[in-house]
C-alpha cells in the first residue's frame, strides 16, 4: 500500500495528522506533508485508510 498526497488539493484542515500522526504532518502553513515515502507499513495501513476517508478534499488517495 501506498500513499498519495495531493498537496494542492490540501486545505489545511488537520485531520490526517490529527488521526495518523506517524504517516502526517503539518508544514509551517497547516498543510499536510507526507511523512512515509515508499510502501506503507503494514501496522499503519489501517491510519492511513482512515486519514484518506476523512480527508474533507480528497487530497489523500491509496494506492494497493
Amino acid at each position: 500500500m501506498r500513499i498519495v498526497l495531493d498537496s494542492e488539493a490540501c486545505q489545511g484542515h488537520g485531520r490526517c495528522y490529527a488521526l495518523a500522526p506517524d504517516l502526517f504532518d503539518a508544514d509551517d502553513d497547516g498543510y499536510s506533508v507526507l511523512l512515509v515515502s515508499g510502501e506503507v507499513p503494514p501496522e499503519l495501513e489501517e491510519a492511513a485508510r482512515l486519514a484518506a476517508d476523512n480527508c474533507p478534499e480528497y487530497a489523500i488517495s491509496i494506492e494497493d
